[in-house]
């Protein structure tokens, strides 16, 4: 009877093994990967509107050009005619900056216009020194201090690059005083497109 006992409780124990240890587990489940928000496409680049192609013309010089002496402290010293053209969508003024980078002290800003009205357009040469112009843009001080064009004037015996620079804004600019930290303050994140020439002057 004990031998009996010994077989039946053996034989449940092949039964057991055969039903639970001849198959493995399967493996668990992997989560779904999870995108977090805002992760899921690349953001938007901001002011890269393309809507149309940003010129500038200042008279009829090509970049590289040398400035005639009539811009010059070396002629009448007044400012250049300029044109644009191809204003993007969403532009609400235009900013207008020449700079010289060669200057000894460094970079010196020689015309600031800002506000200048949003389509295309043209201005004169020989523009006061009026905060206010004709066709409604409003002129800065320079790095001399004055407001209004600052004639080119290199030391004698050098070569400096004179850039000018426009810009397309998507606001309108309100400062009392505008000077180029001002001027660089409001472009900064309100700039849609931008151009620029490049020109030259010996004395």
């Amino acid at each position: 009877m004990h031998r009996c006992w010994i077989l039946l409780l053996s034989f449940l124990a092949v039964i057991m093994i055969v039903a639970c240890g001849c198959t493995s587990p399967s493996p668990p489940a992997q989560p779904a990967a999870v995108v977090p928000a805002g992760e899921a496409t690349a953001p938007l680049a901001q002011g890269t509107s393309t809507s149309g192609s940003l010129t500038l013309n200042v008279g009829d010089l090509s970049s590289g050009s040398q400035l005639p002496d009539q811009y010059t402290c070396k002629g009448a010293s007044e400012s250049p005619g300029v044109s644009w053209d191809g204003i993007p969508e969403g532009t609400k003024s235009l900013v207008l900056i020449l700079d010289d980078p060669d200057a000894p002290s460094g970079t010196f800003t020689h015309w600031i216009l800002y506000n200048i009205p949003p389509q295309k357009g043209s201005l004169a040469p020989a523009q006061t020194n009026a905060k206010v112009l004709a066709n409604g843009a409003q002129q800065g001080d320079t790095s001399s201090g004055f407001r209004g064009y600052y004639p080119v004037c290199p030391p004698i015996g050098t070569t400096h690059r004179y850039v000018f620079r426009l810009y397309a804004v998507d606001m309108d600019i309100t400062q009392p005083t505008a000077n180029r930290e001002s001027i660089d303050w409001a472009l900064d994140g309100h700039t849609i497109a931008k151009t620029e020439l490049i020109t030259t002057f010996t004395r």
